[in-house]
């Protein structure tokens, strides 16, 4: 990242709030014990500054007549019902209008009364300071101590569980404000050094000897802007999520959402804005923040909740939920093993009768052969400006390439489509299997594996299948094979009319119900997305012991290839994907995505 431009003073002046948030830095319980940090609490009724909570209180009720306690005690409120009315309170003194001691709880309960109207609001922070109310069915008698003693003992560890929650969201964002500061001002390699030494206490004070979860890198991934702004700008992907929920905004209006791996919360937001009552997004990288920003500036807090961590792990605020929308697919479909996870939130969480979205998703495969790419990508390195460096073809054929891949070869101009210029799908597999078919796909695609999630289990996701094709032409070799996958959105279960077979493809199940049917390719004769293809290069046989001859590779048309596809994850890379293709009896080779 570039620092910023150099200033003549390149932070701003130090402050009382800055020094608070330097001090910050080494946790409450230090700030609890600095004794020359001086606690200023604002009243909530006038400009009045005090040194605690409880005796501000005590000067509004002897001042303004306004119980504070009081009414705590009759509304019963724990404390999110304090922050509520505290920034209720605090809402309308800003606004000029008068408070009395009338609230009821329809007054405060609204999500914008978690916000605080006061920065740094030293009343929110001293709620914990405040003496015990009285339980309701404890009021007026003197009885069954045993039974209030327990329930004081209990609200008490519900507070203790409550603070220690709260105390960690504090230090996470307290990180997250502090590094954007620091960026903001080119001090980047301080902030990170911050950030990494903040990250390592607050480990070090929770006490945890866990090991390291072996799939951080993963979520530290999805943590920056740049891979969110490339699936944003992936208009395939993007419109497929919008078109859906906003076509059908009957299967969404007054239900309960769940979005998991919620990035930016742009699926939230589609569906908060298609009238969900609730959604709630989830997601376990730090770009959570930034969707709660963006949920915030677009004013659909009071819709949508974000929740930080992983879905096997965090607790939700609701027991169940009508809809599951996740954008879960990795390259070659399972490539980073998110689905598990959206399967354990269906057994978890989804109603008998839920959505999900998306609900169905099929696999391809195809063979290739284009001579001018094995030249340009292969035995290019035999003849690098006049040095052989064939170390470099070291591995070469052992891990599968994500790209792009073109229909069209320079050895076969005369075919002009291109993923930004996507043929119908119908001609496009009947060019496939036709005798005219010059493509670099000289035979047609064999679906061999349909996956749907309403019953899809973990132990599904390693699997292996047949597929079988015959060649459209003649073709000096089988240079490879190229693997895709469709995305199907149903707005039905259980529902035989709308049922997604092995061999659809996107376009021809949309094609029978366009108004309500979402789906889309990410094969070569579709629109281009960020998944784009996985290409699977063959290793020729040797005829000699440095040759890549290809003597009695050629095939030709009308030669059936016919095998086995196994996809299962590599023990020493838990997000990683294995694939296996044997073909033809005798033929077969492995290949790892990373």
């Amino acid at each position: 990242m570039s620092s910023a431009p150099s200033r003549a003073d390149p932070r701003p002046p130090p402050s009382e709030s800055s020094d608070s948030d330097s001090r910050d830095e080494e946790g409450w319980s230090d700030a609890e014990e600095d004794e020359e940090e001086t606690t200023e609490v604002i009243s909530l009724l006038d400009d009045r500054v005090f040194p605690d909570v409880l005796s501000m209180l005590t000067h509004c009720k002897e001042k303004h007549g306004f119980d504070f306690l009081g009414i705590r005690q009759r509304l019963q409120l724990d404390f999110h019902g304090c922050v509520k009315l505290v920034n209720f309170i605090r809402q309308r003194v800003h606004e000029g209008l008068p408070v009395t001691e009338d609230i009821s709880w329809s007054d405060i309960d609204q999500e914008q009364y978690l916000k605080p109207v006061l920065d740094d609001d030293a009343v929110i922070l001293g709620l914990f300071d405040l003496p015990e109310f009285k339980p309701a069915e404890a009021q007026g008698t003197d009885g069954n101590n045993a039974a209030i003693v327990d329930d004081l003992l209990k609200r008490n560890t519900e507070l203790q569980e409550e603070l220690a929650r709260v105390k960690a969201q504090f230090d996470s964002y307290r990180v997250a404000v502090q590094q954007t500061l620091d960026e903001r001002w080119g001090d980047v390699d301080q902030a990170e050094a911050e950030s990494a030494a903040a990250a390592a206490k607050a480990a070090k004070g929770k006490g945890a000897e866990k090991k390291e979860d072996e799939s951080q890198y993963y979520w530290e991934s999805y943590a920056g802007a740049d891979i969110h702004e490339t699936m944003l700008k992936d208009t395939v992907r993007t419109d497929a999520y919008r078109d859906f929920i906003y076509n059908n905004k009957h299967l969404f209006a007054g239900k309960t959402v769940l979005d998991i791996g919620c990035g930016t919360g742009i699926l939230s937001m589609f569906c908060a804005r298609a009238g969900a009552a609730k959604v709630i997004a989830v997601d376990a990288s730090a770009i959570i923040t930034k969707a709660q920003e963006n949920v915030f500036h677009n004013n659909l807090s009071s819709v949508i909740t974000c929740v930080h961590g992983k879905i096997e792990e965090v607790a939700l605020p609701v027991d169940e939920v009508d809809i599951i929308v996740s954008e879960w697919m990795g390259y070659c479909l399972l490539f980073e093993a998110m689905l598990p996870s959206v399967l354990y939130a269906r057994d978890r969480y989804l109603k008998p009768d839920g959505l999900l979205v998306p609900s169905h998703a099929n696999l391809w495969i195809a063979p290739v052969a284009d001579p001018q790419y094995i030249a340009d990508n292969i035995s290019f390195w035999r003849d690098v400006y006049g040095f052989d460096m064939r170390a470099m073809q070291a591995g070469i054929y052992d891990e599968a390439r994500v790209l792009s891949w073109p229909l069209s070869s320079s050895s076969s101009p005369s075919l002009s489509a291109s993923p930004a210029q996507p043929l119908s799908p119908t001609s496009t597999f009947s060019l496939f299997s036709s005798e005219h078919n010059t493509t670099t796909i000289p035979g047609p695609p064999s679906a061999f594996k349909l996956l749907d999630l309403y019953h899809t289990q973990t132990s599904d996701l390693s699997f292996t299948a047949p597929f079988a094709t015959a060649l459209a032409r003649d073709i000096d070799a089988l240079d490879g094979f190229l693997i895709w996958f469709d995305i199907f959105f149903s707005p039905t279960r259980g529902d035989s009319s709308s049922a997604v077979e092995l061999t659809s493809t996107a376009s021809e199940w949309v094609r029978a119900d366009p108004q309500n049917r979402v789906a889309f390719t990410t094969g070569p004769h579709g629109k281009d997305t960020h998944w784009k293809q996985g290409l699977l290069l063959c290793k020729p046989p040797k005829s000699g012991p440095d040759s890549e001859g290809k003597e009695g590779t050629a095939l030709k048309k009308g030669s059936e290839i016919r095998g086995e596809v196994t996809f299962s994850i590599p023990k020493d890379h838990a997000r990683g994907l294995s694939i296996q293709v044997s073909w033809n009896g005798n033929k077969g080779q492995t290949w790892a995505l990373r």
